[in-house]
């Protein structure tokens, strides 16, 4: 009887972010690592049993990375430049870990850019952690 090694799926919460070649810090939530192929319906004459579905454009949605406010201010200042008219793409990756920190996957992505920046919600009553969150638009997914 053939027994294999279990392999337990990776946690969602260690990963990096690095962007433009540096890890950028540490984030509480990265969302957004999506892709959808679009399809085109062709109906085929004498073929009743099915619609022929054929794949047009894959669209990539955009990245949003959540995390405490620090001293860094590496995402606010590339989200300045940007406003100011300064676009600088950058490729970066999204990168997790498994248990003893070592890499397993990496999703790469190319030519992107900050599309928006929040700040946090500041309370007098509250003693929550101020986030900021950076959304980029970029060109694709790869997995490396």
């Amino acid at each position: 009887m053939a027994t294999g090694i279990r392999k337990d799926p990776y946690a969602n919460f260690r990963f990096l972010v690095e962007i433009g070649g540096l890890i950028v810090g540490g984030f509480s939530d990265v969302s957004g690592l999506q892709a959808e192929t679009e399809t085109e319906e062709y109906r085929e004459g004498g073929v009743n049993g099915y619609v022929h579905k054929l794949p047009k454009i894959t669209k990539y949605s955009n990245l949003t990375f959540k995390r405490g406010i620090t001293d860094a201010d590496v995402l606010w200042k590339w989200h300045a430049d940007v406003a100011a008219g300064k676009i600088e793409r950058k490729n970066g990756s999204v990168i997790l870990l498994d248990a003893a920190g070592n890499e397993k996957w990496r999703w790469n992505f190319s030519q992107a850019y900050p599309v928006k920046w929040s700040g946090p919600e500041l309370k007098a009553d509250s003693s929550a952690v101020a986030v900021e969150s950076v959304e980029i638009a970029h060109n694709g997914l790869t997995k490396g």
